[in-house]
């Protein structure tokens, strides 16, 4: 008999790079332990998984206001503390350099590579108008029991 895998997951909630970090640190190193992981972006932390560049998709008024409003991806995000007008993020930037750290994309690559499960809300992306197109490759779709089908097993489940 097979042992089951640990599970973890963790709802993204928010859209502050210095938040967005930490779950993908997290994210990352239970599955450096070999734990199925699921990370579930919803509201403001779907931003963080937007594409960089414009994707030309139909949108209404509505729809295209929300998407001028909200940061444009990973590198885009602002901090939750001690933003500065954009200064803190720069900030964080040059220290995490520094100190020789991954960069937000880097960590979103790694946890790519490793194998962690990366879901968007389609109900968050319905209210925020946001499309399949607009999110970077790889990732997966589902609603909230979607989510809570990994998360009923699952011994670890944070919400950031």
């Amino acid at each position: 008999m097979t042992e089951k895998k640990e599970k973890t997951t963790i709802v993204l909630f928010s859209g502050d790079m210095d938040k967005a970090i930490a779950a993908f640190i997290i994210a990352n190193g239970a599955a450096a332990y070999d734990h199925d992981v699921t990370i579930f972006f919803t509201f403001w932390g779907l931003n963080t998984m937007r594409r960089d560049e414009v994707v030309k998709v139909k949108k209404g008024f509505l729809e295209k206001a929300f998407g001028w409003m909200m940061p444009r991806g990973a590198k885009k995000l602002g901090l939750s503390n001690m933003n500065f007008m954009g200064m803190g993020p720069k900030m964080i930037k040059h220290v995490m350099k520094k100190h020789n750290a991954l960069t937000l994309p880097q960590l979103i690559e790694l946890a790519q590579e490793q194998g962690v499960k990366l879901v968007a809300c389609t109900m968050t992306m319905d209210l925020l108008g946001l499309q399949q197109e607009e999110l970077i490759p790889g990732m997966e779709y589902a609603g909230v029991a979607g989510y809570l089908g990994d998360a009923v097993d699952a011994k670890v489940n944070l919400f950031i």
